[in-house]
């Protein structure tokens, strides 16, 4: 059972159906007269309707990328590079995915100053926090629609209202909420807004970013003026028409699939929480992603968690995807002020529509098995949790190792 669908998630067969035409038959370029790019023209064409229609926008302001990074990129920069006269203030959260945390990095040694909002426990941001950090230099405030290590959603609405009321851009990544939750750009108020098609069921290496009209960025990739001029480059038809046809069926099918997976998703989180010991839940309760739910278990290192249940044939992770090569402890997870050694003892279970078949008692079974063996070779189990005596013939007294 595959459960890590935030990293990415399989292509539907309705999408790969669609796309098959554009790599053999379709192939034309989309810039040019003749027939075949006129083919492909009329694809892009659609494919930008159907994803407007998805977000509420007008298909003009839909810029086709190369993912979910690039559009954070292209916004953020965009509107820094646009704006940098009248400001080099931003404004964003201390839990933003590494495609916004980086390149903001990389505004800061351009001399651009940024606030990194701090969370509550639960992941999610005070209102007064932004309210305060604004000043006459902020230029733009990027904040997350929806985690994606916790699954928790931020006020985006309130928050686009403030920034609209300052006369301040506003972007938010929506990689993660998009398909899972209503995404409408005029109800969230938003100017900008960053979509990637690997998490709906569509192709990767393509996503797409919102602009609102009006709203002016500076192009990061000069070429032959494809997609307005705002990012130059022969378009990827057949990804981009996958992700056309992954956005029409994630619209049509949002509100079954939410109530779906988010009671799978409740009975996940409490079955979890009452089988196993010293379990908890990362981020709220309530305000998540139907989809999503982040646990830590003490005493344990989530790595090789991850390799047990791979072994029993479950593939989940510990985190981001982006970062689940790195020994640090979640920057994400660390912000909600958890010790780093609980940290390390997480586990993200991320669900896709055709997660139906998931049997969750047969799942928190396993995970409660590994967990116990883990625990068994833990110091930090040892040395932390108060035993009664137990006699063993190989260990001697007070024995928590059999």
């Amino acid at each position: 059972m595959y459960l890590d669908n935030s990293a990415t998630t399989q292509v539907s067969e309705e999408v790969f159906e669609e796309m098959k035409p554009y790599f053999t038959e379709e192939f034309g370029n989309p810039s040019t007269l003749y027939k075949y790019g006129r083919e492909s023209k009329k694809a892009l064409d659609l494919a930008r309707q159907r994803v407007a229609d998805a977000i509420n926008a007008k298909p003009e302001e839909i810029i086709f990328t190369s993912g979910g990074s690039e559009s954070d990129n292209l916004a953020i920069k965009g509107i820094a590079f646009k704006l940098a006269k009248k400001g080099k203030h931003i404004i964003t959260t201390n839990i933003e995915h590494p495609a916004v945390k980086n390149t903001l990095g990389f505004l800061e040694s351009l001399d651009f100053k940024v606030t990194y909002l701090p969370v509550n426990e639960n992941g999610i941001i005070e209102i007064d926090d932004l309210k305060e950090a604004i000043t006459d230099e902020t230029i733009l405030i990027t904040v997350m629609h929806a985690n994606n290590e916790l699954g928790t959603i931020q006020p985006i609405e309130e928050i686009g209202k403030i920034a609209r009321e300052k006369g301040i851009k506003f972007h938010t990544d929506a990689v993660q909420s998009f398909g899972k939750i209503e995404v409408d750009v005029e109800k969230l108020n938003v100017d900008l807004l960053s979509l990637s098609s690997h998490k709906i069921n569509g192709p990767k290496g393509v996503g797409a970013l919102y602009i609102k009209k009006g709203t002016r960025v500076v192009p990061l990739i000069h070429g032959g003026g494809q997609e307005k001029g705002i990012r130059s480059g022969t378009e990827n038809v057949p990804g981009i028409v996958g992700f056309g046809k992954a956005c029409e069926i994630a619209a049509n099918k949002l509100d079954e699939h939410y109530k779906k997976l988010s009671s799978i998703r409740d009975e996940l989180i409490e079955k979890v929480l009452t089988t196993i010991p010293e379990a908890y839940l990362n981020g709220d309760r309530d305000t998540r992603l139907p989809n999503l739910v982040s646990f830590r278990f003490k005493a344990i290192e989530g790595e090789s968690l991850i390799l047990l249940l791979d072994a029993k044939g479950y593939q989940a992770s510990t985190g981001s995807a982006c970062s689940s090569n790195t020994l640090e402890a979640s920057p994400v997870l660390t912000a909600l002020g958890l010790d780093p050694v609980d940290v390390h003892g997480s586990l993200r279970i991320s669900l896709a529509p055709e997660s139906d078949t998931f049997d969750v008692d047969e799942f928190v079974d396993t995970v409660a098995e590994a967990v116990k063996r883990l625990r068994q070779m833990s110091p930090l189990w040892n040395q932390e949790l108060d035993y009664d005596g137990v006699m063993c013939s190989k260990h001697g007294d007070d024995c928590r190792m059999c």
